[in-house]
């Protein structure tokens, strides 16, 4: 039976979720995969958190370069998170020829190209499906099961943070900030929400997860990122009213005009499967052109989904002798012969104050019309504070760069109205 030592950088809610998962499971692995896994290593400052897992403490190494020099070691898991020391600790184990598991996505996302470059000189494996999705295996899904597919698009509830609190806004009918401060009472939230709330986590999951749907580098200064610290709860009931559910997307699309990545709230039709992914849950609507649809969906974070993935690239690391690495040309920016769509096409749900006289819904559609934005459906609701008057239309497809200046006109004539929200519109 082949043994595998391994080290554990980092012994947070993810990384004790990984050691209690590989201990209470050994003798599974040991029977179903002909492998004995052992935790040889930890690195970790706390002592106290070392004992409350019962971790020997002959086990916790005083630095990286210890785990780098034991020859029990073949695996280096990092759940520290941050970039440093977790990049330099990474480099070293690659170095020292240690295959790494990460769950690390800032750090993948931003520097994937230093550490495949060392994995590769070091004929060593780099393994990162935690990084994305907690326990949901899209990355495992993307390498080895739809290879034979042209990914056209997929489409991403991928942040359980922003998902949990708009699903609560929805349904409570509670304010933003009063269903962020509950998230982060029951640990959905960070004390500083900044990284999920304005989307840049989802952002470096969607730089890893296009890279590897469309076979190029996607940095993610490429994509365009919008958070949710502007949703409202008029704009969720007005949404409902028209059959609307709201979520935070991340969208990657690869078409003939080039491919567009972003991440933004979105209104999705209410039967649409994504709809339907509430709290902390997490799903991927991915389209391929021979498999068409497929959803991914499961937890997005936790100790012990995402301890499961870990685990998953662990044993899928032990049991394979040939490592995969990128399969595209993995550099910090996107290849010169790479296009990028910004003014990308979309259905937008436009909401305006407009003014309660006569005239102003025409002029208001004198402006969409000049600047190409065609109205497929108008509501429009009681009189609001200051006898301004709701109006919410809901566009054509149409493309980003005309509602921007469509929005930016109609500001700009202030005695008609005032544009309250403009929300992207996913069909």
């Amino acid at each position: 039976m082949k043994k595998v030592g391994v080290a554990i950088l980092g012994l947070g809610v993810v990384g004790g979720g990984t050691y209690k998962i590989l201990t209470e499971h050994r003798e599974d692995y040991r029977h179903n995969y002909d492998v004995d896994i052992v935790v040889e290593n930890v690195l970790e400052k706390r002592l106290d958190r070392v004992r409350e897992l019962g971790i020997d403490e002959s086990k916790a190494a005083a630095n990286i370069a210890e785990i780098c020099s034991n020859p029990e070691v073949d695996i280096v898991v990092e759940v520290m998170g941050g970039v440093e020391p977790a990049k330099s600790f990474v480099l070293a184990a690659l170095n020292a020829g240690k295959s790494v598991v990460t769950s690390n996505k800032e750090l993948f996302c931003k520097y994937s190209h230093e550490l495949e470059k060392a994995a590769r000189h070091n004929r060593c494996g780099l393994f990162y499906e935690a990084t994305c999705v907690g326990g949901v295996p899209v990355i495992r899904t993307l390498l080895d099961n739809l290879q034979g597919n042209t990914i056209k698009s997929i489409i991403g509830i991928i942040n359980g943070t922003t998902n949990y609190i708009l699903t609560k806004m929805s349904q409570d009918g509670a304010p933003y900030e009063e269903v962020l401060a509950q998230a982060q009472e029951l640990g959905y939230a960070e004390a500083d929400p900044t990284a999920d709330v304005e989307g840049y986590d989802a952002t470096y999951k969607l730089s890893i997860l296009s890279s590897l749907a469309f076979h190029t580098k996607i940095p993610y200064t490429k994509i365009y990122r919008e958070g949710i610290t502007g949703i409202n709860i008029a704009d969720i009931e007005y949404g409902k009213k028209l059959g609307y559910t709201i979520k935070l997307l991340a969208i990657g699309k690869n078409g003939n005009n080039g491919i567009e990545a972003r991440v933004h709230p979105a209104f999705v039709r209410s039967d649409h499967p994504l709809a339907s992914v509430g709290g902390s849950y997490n799903a991927v609507y991915i389209t391929g052109d021979a498999v068409e649809d497929v959803m991914l969906y499961g937890r997005g974070a936790g100790a012990e989904p995402t301890g499961s993935a870990i685990v998953g690239d662990i044993i899928y690391c032990a049991t394979h002798v040939n490592f995969q690495y990128s399969t595209f040309k993995n550099t910090e920016d996107a290849l010169p012969t790479t296009k990028f769509r910004e003014n990308f096409e979309s259905c937008y749900y436009i909401r305006i104050n407009a003014f309660d006289k006569t005239g102003v819904l025409a002029k208001v559609a004198s402006i969409f019309s000049r600047c190409g934005v065609g109205v497929a459906q108008m509501v429009q609701e009681d009189a609001g504070k200051n006898s301004s008057v709701p109006i919410i239309f809901i566009t054509h497809k149409t493309k980003e760069f005309s509602v921007n200046k469509a929005v930016a006109e109609i500001n700009a004539t202030a005695e008609i109205a005032q544009v309250a929200s403009v929300i992207r519109v996913v069909d």
